[in-house]
């Protein structure tokens, strides 16, 4: 199974679905995270080309520790349109990767350049199996399923998890994605909050830093998600489940079956609730 993950920064795919992601590669699936901006103006002390390449090496680093595929697009952080050129990009790379599966931002979030993220992947879904654009690189016949990425946005629409992953199993694996990218998760993020001068140095205190602020965000979004959760793994299971990572499905994709989808997500015990 091939699943490609649009984020908009090279962070963003790691935070919303590392864990799901870590999964999928420990099966053997093809996994591709793709940021559409470059970065480059992520920090408070850096910008430009060196903090492009910082932040494309990072991603390099993430990405090797789990075993994904990954790439950052040249477009400046901040400035993304979903424009002509962006789609057909978008296009090239779903075909090329043979997508099963596509995830993205949903269109209503606090940033620019996610909403304009997920505007573009939503206009590449149907172009992917028009045989004449883009034409240099052959169509897929069948539609991927394209799904959003969990968030906890409300207007004008609350984000509905129609999938909950139990990522138990996977989660600090996770906290490694992020720990490979401390312009973001030991420096920018901390700053935009004025909690830069509480972040250790030493590594593993870093890291331990780092998983008791990330944890209660995830917590929330969990608790929020009960409901999937019972509906995957049975309310037993979805009683215990502390972190998982919920998806909702795009319209504008192929319309999966339950089987379809436990197929998508191979991680679904038999026994639980029929959705």
């Amino acid at each position: 199974m091939n699943v490609v993950c649009f984020g908009a920064h090279p962070d963003d795919a790691e935070v919303f679905a590392g864990g799901t992601c870590i999964k999928w590669a420990r099966q053997g699936h093809r996994v591709l995270l793709v940021s559409l901006t470059n970065g480059d103006i992520g920090h408070f002390a850096m910008a430009g080309g060196v903090l492009a390449r910082r932040r494309a090496e990072e991603a390099r680093a993430s990405a090797e520790r789990a075993g994904f595929e990954h790439r950052v697009l040249d477009n400046h952080d901040g400035e993304l349109q979903p424009t002509l050129e962006l789609r057909r990009e978008i296009v090239r790379i779903i075909r090329r990767h043979r997508a099963d599966l596509v995830l993205t931002h949903r269109p209503w979030d606090y940033h620019p350049d996610h909403r304009y993220a997920s505007q573009a992947v939503q206009d590449a879904a149907f172009m992917v199996t028009v045989p004449y654009f883009c034409p240099d690189v052959p169509r897929l016949e069948q539609n991927p399923v394209f799904a959003y990425l969990m968030d906890r946005f409300t207007k004008p629409a609350p984000f509905t998890p129609d999938v909950a992953v139990d990522i138990g199993d996977a989660v600090e694996a996770k906290w490694d994605l992020l720990d490979a990218m401390p312009s973001q998760f030991y420096e920018w993020l901390p700053w935009l909050e004025g909690k830069h001068e509480t972040v250790p140095t030493e590594p593993e205190r870093r890291r331990l830093w780092l998983r008791e602020s990330c944890a209660p965000h995830f917590e929330a979004m969990t608790a929020a998600a009960r409901d999937a959760l019972t509906r995957w793994y049975g309310a037993d299971r979805a009683a215990q489940v502390q972190y998982a990572e919920c998806f909702e499905f795009c319209e504008y994709g192929r319309q999966p079956s339950e089987e379809e989808v436990r197929r998508l997500f191979p991680f679904f015990p038999q026994g639980g609730d029929r959705p």
